[in-house]
């Protein structure tokens, strides 16, 4: 299944993407999950399959105005260097453990929403991703458990403003400004997708492709980051994890490739889909 959240008639909602059409499911299952968090933590997954085969859809997802696919997870963590090339570039080294960082809510956008760059910096970069939302919370998850403990998958756009990045030993407010952060289209149910499925990655920028990789070339695999983050924190339902860029990246080529007013890049993950996102400068 496809899952979308949306603005509709000024109010939020969420609904199933079946090619161009959509089930609104606020409607019907509202009052038991009020959002696509509260559809996933409240187990009813399965509920929305029900409703399918009772209920015809009423809107075009063309002409719905995107939502981040969870407008409010209760923690979107990062990692960083989890791709050989992307360490190889930057000059690193492979870590033992995954390197961590946090994202906020406000940094994120939609599907075909622009992001926004900032006027204290023209070093604005695209890091293509893979995000993982998680279904079921836990402590501790093992490795060997992690698989079940994911709803599904989403394309994520990274977006990073170098300089702000690479000011200090803490990337937090280069990964942060206000809007720089692509999160869509939609949600995959992890049902969708099989466990250690190789998924390929593409970035695209004004059609030209800046990045290519597939998921078996991570070097903390998705299982491991599950069980890594659990470790110190409780993962909870709608929880992101956004599971690392390859190399690639527009700071690191000669000359250097930043992202513009007018540009447009493209997250393509073949098994999820295509996230777009123009470029603008902030009002």
């Amino acid at each position: 299944m496809k899952l979308i959240s949306f603005m509709r008639q000024g109010k939020s909602s969420y609904g199933l993407v079946t090619g161009d059409d959509v089930l609104d499911l606020t409607p019907i299952l509202g009052a038991r999950a009020p959002d696509l968090k509260a559809l996933i933590a409240g187990d009813l997954l399965g509920a929305v399959a029900e409703v399918a085969r009772s209920h015809k859809p009423t809107l075009k997802y063309s002409q719905l105005s995107l939502l981040p696919v969870i407008p409010n997870p209760g923690k979107i963590v990062c990692v960083g260097l989890n791709y050989g090339e992307h360490v190889r570039e930057t000059g690193r080294e492979i870590t033992e453990s995954p390197a961590l960082f946090l994202r906020v809510n406000e940094s994120q956008v939609a599907h075909n929403q622009d992001i926004v760059r900032p006027p204290e910096s023209q070093r604005l970069d695209y890091e293509g991703e893979i995000a993982i939302v998680i279904g079921k919370g836990g402590r501790r998850i093992t490795e060997a458990d992690a698989w079940s403990h994911i709803a599904g998958y989403s394309c994520y756009n990274d977006g990073s403003v170098r300089d702000w990045q690479v000011a200090t030993s803490q990337w937090t407010p280069g990964k942060n400004f206000w809007r720089t952060g692509g999160f869509g289209p939609w949600l995959v149910t992890a049902d969708e997708i099989q466990p250690n499925q190789s998924m390929t990655l593409v970035t695209r920028l004004n059609g030209q492709e800046m990045q290519r990789a597939t998921t078996d070339m991570m070097i903390h695999s998705i299982p491991r980051q599950i069980a890594y983050i659990s470790t110190f924190i409780p993962l909870e339902a709608g929880d992101v994890i956004v599971t690392g860029t390859p190399g690639g990246v527009g700071n690191k080529r000669n000359p250097p490739v930043f992202m513009k007013p007018g540009d447009v890049v493209e997250i393509e993950v073949d098994a999820i889909g295509i996230l777009r996102n123009g470029i603008r400068d902030e009002a």
